[in-house]
């Protein structure tokens, strides 16, 4: 069928042209009734909407030779109906009030609104061929749904307007409907128009549309002339048809425009809102080629196609035409058929031309109803659609702002309204964003191996569940000046912290350039949806560590007026707070408005302070920080705030509070795996002496790794457990590079920020052969006595998850599957015990699980 000329074929392809020329024709007298609804078109508005069709000639000769599709169809189109409605009014106006006659107002009309389709094509085609179709996206979809309605409100007044020829233009226009018959005159085309609604969305049969749109005047005719005996005249007198007119060739057409007339200087008037139709228009084409792509099964290349539809409304500029595009409707239609020949496109051209040269005055026979009722149409679909079915598919928010924009259009004009609606979605967006801001408690544990003394220790004190020195918190979700202040409530609440006129400042609001920015006494209004029963401790612990780990995004609001002063306040306490898993951005903001330590020398000069401090008073100023500590993780952060608590308390004197060992357990006998296991599991004598099995290394074997060197690979086969010996090592999760680049990013007011981050590790571990990719972003820090692996070997499945050696040096035991069975056949009892290490790591492992954690 696509490449035979048949003439079965070719009569099969003009029946199809002629069904999408009686659905589109109609509409298209209607268009020019609502480009050129003033007045002072109504004397040249048979030429004009001959030149709609025109238009809609050179539309559908542009997707003939340029679009992908066989079967595309595209005439003038609905979304930029408005908006050259709005232009041809704004020159209309202008010019009636410095006097200039019709004929100038015409020129300058058609000029500028056939100049403006052009520059449009221009912008489309740019952005197809560019690939930058996502860019329209940028406007909200809310927004055109109130753009579209309002297209829909406009179509019912302009369908109503041309059944009573009689122009409505303002709301208030609506009370010509209500005088003389002209309601009489209205109620048939109101009538139709429901009848044509119901059946393009109820009825499965393609055909029927077309069948009714040609039934309704076949129905009128049989009417007037059978029934009621009248001729056209007495039609026409009674308003049913349009008045006669001369005929209007061809060029009369052409005569419209007067270069010499032309008012260059009301292009500033409507730049504005020509710019609002580039971004409308284009974001409605996105939405038609989705539309075909959805109901073809088949994924089209959206830039392609808006390059596409760019260039169709350059050939229709340049020959004064309007914007146009796909019509979907009409596409699918075709496409459903399965006679996919550019061949109907060919014969809709020549029927559109046939109309465009033919003297006949199409309003002067078709009853005017008829053409009202296919705009009224198109304007109870799209007011339906957008104002009530949409509702069922967008939440509350979104289908308020869909009517907000639909009424601020209404009242403050289209590109006003327009950029109120983008003001509601800002809105929206910032309310959304603070609510998806959570803080919860969570109860977390180093991977540290203490002894029997300090770990009790650690379980009585620090871990208390009604008094804990040490709380760890999670903040998700982007935190900004939206959620700030709510956030800081929520971490004040969790650590019981309450206020009291000692520490903090009056309910005021102080100067930025203070401490105490926006900082108040009194309770503010909380996005945060109420969480469980809350763990909060009934006194301030000693330390309080936040993960960063899931916030996306901080702002510089933020960072001052939330964690700088939660930093102070705390300090006030005595308590001292950790940050782990900041990104490089959220670590530069934190450390920029000195919420965090400028440099990393100072913040590790203060650590180690705070660990070789005696002072154990957990309420004392003098023994916290006012500032926040930066950690790898919140293993890490853990195992800092557990060492200072037991060397401050003095659980274990004897242990050396040098601060290098900072990070790192103290292992006797030179970190071999007896001794660590012996630690680990808190041995007597007798046990620890039996372990030294593992001395021999018969059972394991010990493997020495530099700082980024891959311990483990994602994906590969499972066949050993390992042990930290010494060193750390740390679990990676892979990002994309794209994502990797933009969390590295860091562009302040004055340029580039060179990236000296600390704040994970994917410096060192972007590959020691320099072949990887996608540089991880750390999960999970091991230290010494840290136990990897087991999970995946016990399950025999792929590796989940990349291991890194994060220190040179660093060395690790490799206990393998035949080693385990060699272990279990020649010593049950040591096999006992590395079982019993085994158990212990994985419920420390399971009780410190995040989505992030391996």
């Amino acid at each position: 069928n696509n490449k035979s000329c048949h003439p079965g074929n070719v009569l099969v392809y003009l029946v199809y042209a002629l069904v999408n020329v009686i659905i589109a024709v109609p509409g298209l007298y209607g268009y020019a009734a609502v480009i050129f609804n003033h007045s002072v078109f109504q004397p040249h508005m048979n030429a004009l909407a001959k030149l709609v069709i025109f238009s809609s000639l050179v539309h559908q000769l542009g997707f003939l030779l340029f679009s992908s599709l066989d079967f595309a169809i595209g005439t003038v189109q609905d979304a930029g109906l408005i908006f050259l409605s709005s232009m041809s009014n704004v020159i209309a106006n202008r010019m009636l009030e410095d006097n200039e006659t019709d004929t100038a107002i015409v020129s300058t009309t058609l000029v500028l609104l056939s100049a403006g389709t052009a520059l449009l094509g221009l912008c489309l085609f740019a952005i197809g061929k560019f690939q930058l179709a996502n860019a329209v996206a940028y406007l909200p979809m809310p927004v055109i749904g109130g753009y579209l309605a309002f297209i829909g409100y406009f179509c019912i007044q302009a369908g109503v307007a041309l059944c009573i020829s009689t122009p409505l233009i303002s709301f208030f226009d609506w009370k010509y409907l209500f005088q003389g018959d002209n309601f009489l005159l209205a109620l048939p085309g109101l009538l139709a128009a429901l009848v044509l609604t119901l059946v393009s969305r109820l009825s499965k049969n393609d055909a029927i549309l077309p069948l009714c749109m040609v039934t309704i005047p076949a129905l009128f005719y049989l009417v007037i002339f059978g029934f009621l005996g009248w001729d056209m005249d007495q039609a026409r007198d009674a308003g049913w048809v349009g008045q006669v007119a001369p005929p209007t060739p061809i060029q009369d057409v052409v005569a419209l425009i007067d270069f010499s007339l032309v008012r260059w200087d009301l292009v500033g008037e409507i730049m504005w809102t020509w710019a609002g139709m580039v971004f409308v228009v284009s974001f409605a084409s996105c939405l038609d080629v989705a539309a075909i792509s959805m109901d073809m099964g088949e994924a089209l290349d959206t830039n392609r196609e808006l390059a596409t539809v760019g260039i169709c409304n350059f050939m229709s500029g340049l020959t004064f035409g309007f914007t146009g595009s796909y019509i979907f409707s009409q596409t699918i239609f075709t496409f459903r058929t399965g006679v996919h020949s550019r061949w109907i496109g060919t014969f809709i051209m020549a029927i559109y031309l046939y109309f465009v040269i033919s003297p006949m005055n199409l309003l002067q026979i078709s009853p005017l109803f008829f053409l009202g009722s296919t705009l009224i149409f198109i304007g109870y679909d799209l007011v339906f659609e957008w104002l009530y079915e949409i509702r069922l598919r967008i939440l509350w928010s979104e289908y308020a702002t869909i009517w907000g924009t639909f009424v601020a259009i209404q009242i403050v004009g289209v590109d006003a309204g327009i950029l109120i609606g983008v003001l509601f979605c800002i809105v929206e967006h910032v309310v959304a964003n603070a609510q998806a801001t959570s803080v919860h408690q969570v109860r977390k544990r180093s991977r540290a191996i203490w002894s029997k003394d300090e770990y009790q220790f650690l379980h009585d004190r620090a871990y208390n569940t009604t008094s804990p020195k040490i709380v760890t918190m999670e903040i998700v979700g982007p935190v900004f000046f939206g959620s700030s202040l709510s956030l800081l409530d929520r971490l004040r609440e969790e650590v019981a912290l309450t206020a009291n006129e000692s520490s903090e400042p009056k309910n005021v609001q102080a100067s930025p350039h203070t401490s105490s920015f926006l900082l108040t006494k009194d309770k503010r209004p909380s996005f945060f949806r109420q969480p469980p029963p809350s763990m909060a401790p009934t006194r301030p612990p000693k330390f309080c560590v936040l993960d960063l780990t899931q916030v996306s995004n901080m702002d510089a609001s933020a960072a001052r007026s939330c964690f700088l002063q939660f930093s102070k306040l705390c300090q006030k306490k005595g308590m001292t707070v950790c940050a782990t898993g900041a990104t490089p951005r959220i670590e530069w903001m934190l450390r920029s408005h000195e919420a965090a330590y400028e440099t990393r020398e100072e913040e590790e000069k203060v650590k180690a302070t705070l660990q070789a401090s005696n002072n154990n008073s957990s309420l004392s100023a003098e023994s916290a920080t006012d500032k926040m500590l930066l950690f790898f993780t919140v293993q890490e952060a853990l195992e800092f705030c557990e060492a200072t608590l037991i060397h401050q308390f003095h659980i274990n004197p004897n242990k050396s509070s040098d601060p290098s060992l900072l990070l790192a357990v103290e292992i006797e006998n030179d970190g071999k795996l007896s001794s660590v296991f012996a630690k680990f599991l808190g041995s007597l004598p007798e046990e620890a002496e039996q372990l030294k099995g593992f001395d021999t290394q018969r059972y394991h074997d010990e493997v020495e790794f530099n700082a980024g060197e891959k311990v483990v690979s994602k994906e590969s086969r499972p066949e050993s457990l390992y042990v930290v010996l010494s060193g750390a090592v740390a679990s990676g999760v892979v990002r994309s590079q794209r994502v990797y680049k933009h969390k590295q990013r860091i562009v302040s007011g004055a340029g580039l920020v060179e990236n000296s981050s600390f704040s994970n590790l994917v410096d060192i571990c972007a590959g020691g052969d320099g072949t990887q990719d996608s540089p991880p972003v750390i999960a999970t820090l091991w230290p010494v006595g840290g136990v990897f692996g087991y999970s995946d070997l016990l399950l025999d499945r792929p590796r989940t998850f990349t291991a890194f050696a994060t220190k040179n040096e660093t060395k690790v035991a490799r206990i393998t599957r035949s080693n385990l069975n060699l272990l279990q056949q020649e010593d049950p009892a040591l096999n006992a015990l590395l079982h019993r290490v085994l158990l212990k790591a994985s419920v420390f492992d399971l009780a410190n699980c995040t989505c992030d954690d391996v």
